[in-house]
């Protein structure tokens, strides 16, 4: 049996508490961790807010060591040790894959918590990244209790994966403020 289409993943804030929220893919609704500063139609670097607005999904990454290969149909590659994202508003590379060691501020990818043990990243202030709007927007997988994000959208491992098994390269992800 085919997988149904998704085409746009939306996230909607939570009335009560806009760092939680609920994403929708067709008949998939799943509860979901947002950012801690809530949601923002003014995204900027470190206001630990979720942009508002809609991105495309480019890829996803997993931890080879930590699970199997996700099924998707996205572009999918393992997550190395040598893996960062600069959020350096200063360096070139701001908002994109690095190599470690990396001399400018930046995220590791290969973290302990696993958060980033499969992780989707979106299109958000990418084409052409703009320094200060906002980097490493992702949705990965979220704390046991859900606890805020510093800016992305977070979800149970079972439901990431369910959500990948959907996901096919033009898929959007639009989180509503």
């Amino acid at each position: 049996m085919k997988p149904s289409r998704v085409n746009v993943i939306r996230v909607f804030r939570s009335a009560t508490d806009p760092r939680r929220g609920r994403l929708q893919a067709g008949n998939l609704v799943l509860p979901c961790a947002l950012g801690r500063s809530g949601t923002s139609r003014a995204k900027r670097e470190g206001d630990g807010a979720s942009p508002v607005g809609r991105f495309r999904i480019l890829q996803a990454f997993y931890r080879a060591d930590r699970g199997q290969r996700p099924r998707t149909g996205l572009r999918l590659r393992p997550i190395r040790p040598g893996d960062g994202w600069s959020d350096d508003v200063r360096d070139r590379r701001y908002n994109h894959l690095v190599p470690l060691p990396c001399p400018t501020s930046h995220e590791r990818m290969w973290r302990d918590d696993h958060l980033y043990d499969l992780v989707v990243i979106l299109g958000h202030n990418d084409d052409p990244p703009v320094p200060g709007l906002g980097s490493a927007i992702f949705l990965h997988l979220a704390k046991p209790d859900y606890a805020p994000t510093h800016g992305c959208v977070a979800l149970a491992r079972a439901d990431l994966e369910a959500l990948l098994t959907k996901a096919r390269p033009g898929d959007t992800l639009e989180i509503r403020g």
